[in-house]
């Protein structure tokens, strides 16, 4: 597992680390997740690298706490995991077992994902009644966007790269941004722009009230045991990006 860090564009405080699953495969190198997670859930395989991605998340999370680094983590899932009815009671044993509040954790789904499961508001309700979050990832690529938001009971939109990345030049793509900003807002959700790779689209970001904001030009995923080290670097030079 790697960690990606999320800051708050107003402060620059780290807010959250989402964890992503890497392979590095003896013979054929580095294995994509785009790769390897559909291969996993062909074959019966994503239920145990979800326990085992989780398990190993939340234990680094401890770490982190043991050593004064006070973050939420966040955690992607598979629309497979939803189609059990007891997942939920799985992540929240899993937290209790390790001793982790659940209210540190976040579960990203992507857009696409969501799209078949408007039926499992149960399961997604369970997981908010349980004190967990959830997040739409790569939103705004799909067709039934604003019935998920309507319908399922998320905390936070992840606005796709694809917007961000021509920001702040392409009209369209400011005009998109901001109206999902303001849309998430409206709904009292977190809104959080990925893939922010220059200190232009993150001023103009900053600029829109975003909430959360992650990407290369804040950090790429990094190991567990170098994110404190990350954060006061950051800390140091916030002022200066942010300027």
């Amino acid at each position: 597992m790697v960690y990606q860090p999320k800051i708050e564009l107003e402060t620059g405080k780290l807010t959250r680390l989402e964890a992503l699953v890497r392979w590095d495969e003896p013979e054929l190198g580095p294995v994509e997740p785009s790769r390897f997670v559909p291969l996993a859930e062909k074959y019966g395989l994503i239920a145990p690298l979800t326990e085992w991605g989780l398990r190993t998340t939340l234990g680094q999370w401890l770490t982190w706490r043991e050593a004064g680094l006070d973050t939420d983590i966040a955690f992607n899932i598979s629309a497979l995991s939803l189609q059990h009815l007891d997942f939920p009671d799985l992540v929240e044993r899993i937290c209790r077992e390790l001793a982790v509040p659940t209210d540190r954790l976040v579960l990203e789904l992507t857009e696409g994902a969501t799209q078949p499961l408007i039926k499992l508001m149960d399961t997604l309700t369970r997981f908010r009644i349980k004190g967990i979050g959830l997040a739409i990832d790569d939103f705004g690529t799909g067709f039934s966007s604003l019935m998920q938001l309507r319908q399922l009971p998320f905390t936070e939109v992840k606005i796709d790269r694809l917007f961000v990345r021509d920001l702040p030049t392409a009209h369209d793509s400011c005009v998109i941004v901001k109206a999902i900003i303001d849309l998430a807002h409206g709904l009292g959700l977190v809104a959080t722009a990925e893939g922010v790779e220059t200190p232009e689209q993150l001023r103009f970001l900053r600029s829109i009230r975003c909430d959360v904001a992650q990407g290369y030009f804040i950090s790429r995923p990094i190991d567990g045991d170098a994110v404190i080290a990350w954060q006061d670097d950051f800390a140091r030079r916030w002022p200066e990006l942010a300027a």
